[in-house]
């Protein structure tokens, strides 16, 4: 028995995934991303995270990622903070094989008492920003980025540079040079950083 899931935003970097689980990239009509999920971490700091909102006429990238089913409870142990909304398969298609997912697949959306758009307080860390476009790079490139960027509302929340003591527990080693093409991107899009 397996579980199958849109991931589309940490999820889809393979890296924070563990051995064994099966992705297929695609893409979910109907949905958008927004940094409106927030809460805290163990060490008590106030961070930002990503959620999804239904949204008409708005088609994102992600994976449709296959799980064993026992390991629900540590992927919702993961997804703390999010609630799952079942029956996302028909409007998800895969990229190669142009099929729909399965009908009992899921993706987690913000509980409602995190639901909230990020602040000073609470903000999106570049650590974590940093792991989503790399897996966003790794299935389609600067293109995939700059999708990514575009698909995405709360660019107004600001972002805590975090990068050289990363404070995101699956933080990702990632290539300067690409580093270097996430900043310019987000520098163009006008976001405010934070100090660390």
């Amino acid at each position: 028995m397996t579980i199958s899931y849109f991931g589309y935003g940490s999820l889809v970097n393979t890296q924070t995934l563990p051995e064994g689980a099966q992705v297929v990239p695609g893409q979910l009509e109907g949905w958008v991303r927004e940094w409106r999920i927030w809460g805290t971490t163990e060490f008590s700091r106030g961070i930002c995270a990503l959620s999804v909102a239904p949204k008409p006429g708005v088609t994102i990238r992600g994976v449709l990622a296959r799980e064993p089913k026992e390991r629900l409870a540590e992927l919702d142990a993961r997804e703390a903070k999010y609630h799952r909304v079942a029956g996302i398969g028909p409007a998800f298609l895969c990229d190669a094989k142009k099929e729909a997912g399965p009908q009992d697949m899921f993706l987690y959306r913000s509980r409602p008492e995190h639901y909230g758009w990020g602040s000073d307080a609470y903000p999106i860390l570049q650590s974590y920003v940093d792991c989503v476009l790399q897996g966003f790079h790794a299935f389609w490139g600067l293109e995939g980025v700059d999708h990514f960027l575009k698909t995405t509302d709360g660019w107004h929340v600001p972002i805590l540079k975090d990068r050289q003591a990363p404070i995101y527990p699956r933080a990702q080693i990632i290539r300067n040079d690409l580093l270097a093409e996430f900043d310019q991107r987000l520098n163009d899009l006008g976001v405010r950083y934070l100090e660390g």
